[in-house]
């Protein structure tokens, strides 16, 4: 076998050894990740002219190319596997977004033909996401004022305290000047991505709220609460996420409408409506709002002190 034929054997041996998650971590290629792929990114960042792809750099998937992919890479490099979450800072502000792996799932209540509670939450259908980020958290009064410069929360005392009275639209506004800051590409999450997350992913247990069958478990509700609560205080899901159930109540992206039977590939809602998606119940809310089925809706200007946001990317 001559030279080229060899290295070329040895290059898809290599990449056929490698566990799944490290080939989009090889940016050079080669079929091992090391210092190289270290250096590839740096010499990125420093703009020097190479010949790897433009999405090799981008090894967390956050959709640029910055100090954090090095970070990223020495923590396979030291670990043997990259971590689930990826930290931020913003005018000295820390929050953590999880990365949540795609995945196809059973979206909605099959019991919503006999309880009139969950009249909106069928018929089940199957709904396939991509992977994509969600935060560990909800947004924090903290993080808010560090984006803002000004909190008109209701509930004081503490700034890890969920934001709360922001209407959606005050919500995109934060988001925009947080991208502005950052750089990078933060928005509100789909509902189908949303309950992806709140059932734990590819990780479900088939719990009734994120994270447990018991409600006092996870989440901060009627029955133990007269406000909101610092967040991740309760136990997190599968996923390490924290009050997807309880607490403040979450915008997601999508115009409300009624649910289709249709299998769907990361849907993202009609064009067009009056009202925006709120899942996840809140500390004002009893038990049954808390369920990861629930759907609610609100109008894009409309907020209150039991209703919140959590980031995507």
């Amino acid at each position: 076998m001559n030279t080229k034929r060899f290295l070329l054997a040895m290059g898809a041996f290599l990449m056929l050894a490698m566990p799944s998650w490290a080939k989009g971590w090889d940016v050079t290629g080669d079929g091992v990740v090391t210092a190289a792929d270290v250096t590839a990114v740096y010499d990125k960042l420093l703009n020097n002219a190479n010949t790897y792809s433009e999405s090799a750099y981008d090894v967390n998937g956050d959709g640029t190319v910055t100090a954090a992919d090095i970070t990223a890479l020495y923590d396979v490099m030291l670990n043997g596997e990259p971590s689930n979450t990826t930290e931020y800072t913003v005018n000295g502000v820390t929050f953590v977004m999880v990365n949540v792996e795609g995945g196809t799932f059973m979206m909605g209540n099959p019991d919503y033909q006999s309880n009139e509670d969950y009249y909106n939450e069928g018929p089940v259908h199957q709904v396939t996401v991509g992977s994509f980020s969600i935060a560990q958290t909800e947004v924090t009064q903290e993080l808010w004022q560090a984006v803002m410069g000004w909190n008109y929360s209701g509930h004081e005392g503490n700034v890890q305290y969920p934001v709360e009275y922001v209407n959606y639209e005050m919500c995109q506004n934060f988001i925009a000047k947080l991208n502005e800051m950052t750089g990078l590409n933060f928005r509100f999450p789909t509902e189908a991505e949303w309950e992806f997350a709140a059932r734990g992913g590819n990780k479900s247990q088939g719990y009734l709220y994120a994270g447990s069958n018991d409600i006092d478990d996870v989440a901060w509700y009627k029955s133990n609460s007269e406000g909101t609560h610092v967040v991740a205080t309760k136990a997190p899901n599968e996923l390490g996420i924290y009050d997807m159930s309880g607490n403040v109540w979450e915008w997601c992206s999508d115009w409300y409408a009624d649910y289709s039977a249709e299998a769907q590939v990361n849907p993202t809602g009609p064009e067009t409506g009056g009202e925006k998606v709120l899942r996840g119940g809140s500390w004002y809310g009893k038990d049954k709002k808390c369920r990861i089925s629930k759907r609610f809706k609100s109008p894009t200007l409309f907020g209150d002190d039991d209703i919140g946001l959590r980031l995507a990317m």
